[in-house]
């Protein structure tokens, strides 16, 4: 789901009407289909498994990826949310391998097949630490620009690098928008109905949270799920299939941190306290951006309007209608992969 407490999801839910007044005007900002007469249609579950991952040391990490399409092609990375995985990108990758990118898809740390290199390495889920795994693992593939694109903790992932590192960054799609966070946004409470919403980030609070997460991982993911895409008719196979990727053994540790982090229950490294101040202004992202929503996304998520004015860059916002929920490239592979080949080309 959304990892959700973040700063500006905090607060726009609770300054939305003042933002949306101030907010600039979108390139573009209607409901588009799943399908485009410009491209082939793409049917969601139509790929069953990438091929075999690859493995490579990056930083901290020895980070386990798919890989699709030319060595030498421009790069784009996809990356996975909470609690979902790679598989979220099945039906993607192909896609944008067919249209010439190098796509890398990276299991970020708690993930399938990504490990620490050290057993002495914290486990730490806070964001800067997620992002710099993706810079690291950019030099190490020898990639020195590439397009990002992601949902959940991998958009806020994306945002991060964009923000932090435009460099590297040639353009971005982010669902759900700007979604760069800070511990103290994360102190600032909420209306009651919305704070029922992050039920689980104050469940993981808990060290019952923690013991009751390790003990029914898979079925507590499959609740979110639900939730965050109630109109998404997934089955067994579709989920067990990500699923997996839960049981790497440092998962726990990074989603149990990532929360607390937030809710700054939790201190983070020290080597990442300056890019975690620099965070905390909320730095307008510059790159050309486009944002996603699907139209019955479960997870908490502000108005389209209300992040505009994050992205000073050439800019639009795709609304994705359809009964598409949270894990909108798996749900909607078509928007997503049309998404990505547009801005690529801005």
């Amino acid at each position: 789901m959304s990892d959700p407490i973040d700063h500006a999801r905090r607060r726009f839910i609770s300054s939305a009407a003042m933002t949306l007044a101030a907010a600039p005007i979108v390139f573009n900002d209607v409901a588009v289909a799943q399908t485009s007469p410009a491209r082939p249609a793409i049917k969601p579950g139509t790929t069953k498994a990438f091929a075999a991952l690859k493995q490579i040391d990056a930083g901290v990490l020895n980070v386990g990826y798919a890989e699709a399409g030319p060595a030498d092609g421009p790069a784009v990375i996809l990356l996975h949310g909470w609690p979902y995985d790679i598989h979220s990108f099945l039906d993607v990758a192909p896609a944008l391998a067919e249209a010439g990118y190098r796509v890398i898809v990276p299991h970020l740390r708690g993930y399938g097949t990504t490990r620490f290199l050290s057993g002495e390495t914290m486990r730490n889920g806070e964001p800067a630490a997620l992002a710099t795994d993706i810079v690291a693992l950019m030099d190490a593939l020898g990639i020195r620009q590439a397009t990002l694109a992601g949902y959940d903790w991998g958009a806020r992932t994306a945002n991060i690098v964009a923000a932090l590192w435009p460099e590297r960054v040639k353009a971005m799609v982010s669902v759900s928008g700007y979604l760069i966070s800070s511990q103290e946004a994360g102190k600032m409470p909420l209306p009651p109905s919305a704070e029922l919403q992050w039920w689980y980030q104050y469940y993981f609070a808990t060290e019952r949270g923690r013991e009751g997460y390790a003990k029914n991982r898979h079925d507590f993911a499959k609740l979110i799920w639900k939730l965050a895409s109630p109109k998404w008719d997934f089955d067994d196979a579709t989920f067990d299939r990500s699923a997996a990727s839960l049981d790497n053994p440092d998962h726990v540790d990074i989603t149990i941190h990532n929360y607390r982090w937030r809710l700054a229950l939790a201190e983070g490294e020290a080597k990442y306290a300056e890019l975690e101040k620099r965070l905390a202004a909320a730095p307008v992202i510059t790159v050309p951006t486009i944002t996603m929503e699907g139209d019955a996304n479960g997870a908490p998520h502000p108005p389209p309007a209300a992040y505009a004015k994050k992205f000073s860059g050439k800019y639009e916002h795709r609304t994705i209608d359809g009964g598409i929920g949270h894990n909108l490239p798996q749900e909607a592979p078509q928007a997503f992969v049309e998404a990505v080949l547009d801005v690529a080309k801005a």
